[in-house]
């Protein structure tokens, strides 16, 4: 994301930055995830998303979009390979005994990508966290279908998601931060701006068949500025700044890209549009 708006894990790349993994992970529960949820829904409506959907969703993070999906009556699915504490927070969201009623929704969360022969195959697959904002990040989201559309059924819908086009979204002004701390020609992890094709190749890459697309507009929306910057750094998107720099540098300059975008009432909003792209399996 999800990751909401984006999640990353940290850069292969370099000195991986000291972060407290369990903060980052309420960070992004409680303050970034949500700002996907327009997106989410939007999805979920335009697929029917419901009662007899098996839904399987890549890169679950803490479970919003597998818990609003489960709120329709879905049997969902999560995987992250990313952060055990991402998947605790998941867990907690969706599974039964994590639910004073002792009920909770048809749901399962897992660390990799579940190969139970028999289990019944998945009507649609989710790949909610953006791509079109670091390097690199499409092949890493082609490996990741590569293990699961073959889980999925005849014609099932994968769900691509990825940045709207840079002068479309506000934020796209703050994460160059990160690329200007991080030397962008000597990091994994440096953003470049989303390309209009970029969900298409991706799909084609699977071997998926494109079968619609859509916009939503999904603005990120803080309390205050320090919310603000907590939940950008819940995504990962700099810590490929953090370790060139440091913590404090990069919060200052975060602080300083916020400054256009806080209202008078201390809240900050910038609006962003998020593109997806539905797919079919062969």
């Amino acid at each position: 994301m999800t990751p909401t708006l984006v999640r990353q894990h940290l850069p292969h790349a370099g000195a991986a930055p000291r972060v407290d993994l369990r903060a980052r992970a309420r960070d992004w529960s409680e303050i970034q995830e949500r700002m996907l949820v327009p997106l989410y829904e939007a999805v979920y409506e335009r697929l029917d998303v419901g009662g007899g959907t098996r839904l399987l969703g890549l890169g679950c993070g803490s479970g919003l979009a597998l818990l609003m999906a489960a709120s329709r009556g879905a049997a969902v699915t999560g995987v992250d390979s990313g952060s055990p504490e991402l998947l605790d927070l998941a867990r907690r969201r969706l599974l039964p005994e994590a639910w004073d009623t002792g009920t909770g929704a048809d749901a399962r969360i897992a660390d990799r990508v579940p190969r139970d022969a028999a289990d019944p195959a998945f009507t649609v697959v989710t790949a909610f966290e953006p791509i079109g904002c670091l390097a690199g990040d499409a092949e890493g989201l082609g490996e990741l279908l590569a293990e699961a559309t073959p889980l999925a059924e005849r014609g099932a819908a994968v769900v691509l998601a990825g940045w709207g086009p840079p002068e479309r979204c506000a934020t796209t002004s703050v994460l160059r931060v990160g690329a200007k701390l991080a030397d962008p020609l000597c990091s994994a992890g440096s953003w470049r701006p989303a390309l209009r094709d970029d969900l298409e190749e991706v799909a084609q890459r699977a071997g998926l068949r494109p079968d619609g697309s859509g916009r939503v507009a999904c603005p990120f929306g803080y309390a205050d500025v320090d919310s603000a910057v907590r939940g950008l750094l819940s995504t990962g998107l700099f810590d490929a700044a953090i370790a060139a720099t440091d913590q404090e540098q990069v919060d200052k300059e975060l602080t300083e890209a916020l400054h256009p975008h806080r209202r008078q009432d201390g809240t900050v909003w910038m609006p962003n549009v998020f593109r997806y792209l539905i797919a079919r399996t062969p």
